[in-house]
């Protein structure tokens, strides 16, 4: 108790600037505010803020510590609150973010519905392909597609993520259709230009061995599919994914897209899957988060509605387009 005690005075003291302003708010002495502070830098063994008799500031590491102290204290309020509520609800300021296209097709649309369950909480979504810096920024969550880098960051998988060549009917009737990946090179290949993060290429999985030549000396089951990339050529390239999902919507080629990006125009027939007995191995679609001894209710709570949301096969095949939301 005194040791929160000391949280809430040097909060109180460093958002009022002033020691009698904290003490008044409480209604206590200004001394005894000073010594709970005292006492917190003793503890610490370091200087939070700077008294004079004229104001007070806070040091470099007091402002560091007041960010963590202003979280936990509120953390502290919610839980009272949900306990005090009579149940389990959550409360307060759920930060957010997820790649730009990603986010808006399959985040924006469940911002609202997520709050029209949970009402006392407010929420700001940021939508950026930039690797945004959780902890540094004060975000509480991120949605991630693709292989994640190592860090300290928790994750949660709440789905597969494969990619597909695609292509419109039209395209196909015109041009025919590919059966094996090393004959994209004949069709009109819809490509990242090459200052584009996608360097490697597309990935197919194809046969190590030609069928009915396993390796000599290798057993039955061994694995005999290897991950080749290739770089397609075509007339046209754009360093932007949307371009290229748009352009191969109109016909102009074949793409390979994300089943998050063409599920839901595959299951209206408005392109076609190609080449799917050699897609790649899927990779991931995760929440991730901070790492923190006890996550806030919020943020296990919309983790779980985006997980629910997302295991659903429907979810992929009915959601919204950027084209059909404008």
């Amino acid at each position: 108790m005194d040791k929160l005690k000391q949280l809430e005075s040097f909060v109180s003291v460093a958002t009022k600037g002033s020691l009698t302003a904290a003490a008044n708010a409480e209604g206590v002495a200004p001394a005894i505010m000073g010594r709970r502070l005292d006492a917190l830098e003793e503890r610490l063994g370091v200087k939070l803020l700077v008294r004079t008799t004229r104001r007070i500031t806070l040091t470099h590491e007091g402002s560091a510590f007041l960010e963590d102290c202003q979280r936990l204290l509120a953390d502290i309020a919610n839980a009272e609150a949900s306990v005090s509520a009579g149940g389990v609800k959550a409360s307060g300021h759920l930060r957010i973010t997820a790649p730009a296209g990603f986010g808006r097709r399959h985040v924006a649309p469940l911002v609202p519905r997520f709050r029209e369950l949970h009402a006392e909480v407010t929420i700001s979504l940021n939508l950026s392909d930039r690797v945004v810096d959780l902890a540094g920024e004060g975000f509480d969550c991120a949605v991630r597609v693709g292989d994640l880098p190592d860090s300290s960051l928790v994750s949660v998988r709440l789905a597969d993520n494969r990619r597909l060549c695609v292509a419109t009917p039209a395209y196909l009737q015109r041009h025919g259709t590919p059966q094996h990946p090393n004959e994209l090179a004949r069709f009109d290949c819809l490509t990242l230009s090459s200052d584009a993060s996608q360097t490697r290429g597309w990935a197919f999985r194809v046969p190590r061995n030609a069928p009915g030549q396993p390796q000599e000396g290798a057993p039955a089951d061994a694995a005999r599919d290897e991950l080749i990339y290739l770089k397609p050529g075509g007339p046209l390239d754009c360093s932007d994914g949307q371009v290229l999902h748009d352009w191969c919507q109109a016909g102009y080629g074949i793409a390979w897209r994300s089943t998050w990006e063409v599920e839901a125009e595959i299951a209206a027939g408005r392109l076609v899957p190609l080449l799917e007995e050699f897609a790649a191995p899927p990779n991931g679609i995760y929440a991730v988060f901070p790492q923190r001894k006890h996550l806030p209710l919020r943020v296990r709570l919309w983790i779980d509605f985006l997980k629910h949301n997302y295991g659903q096969p429907e979810f992929w095949k009915t959601a919204l387009s950027p084209s059909s939301e404008r």
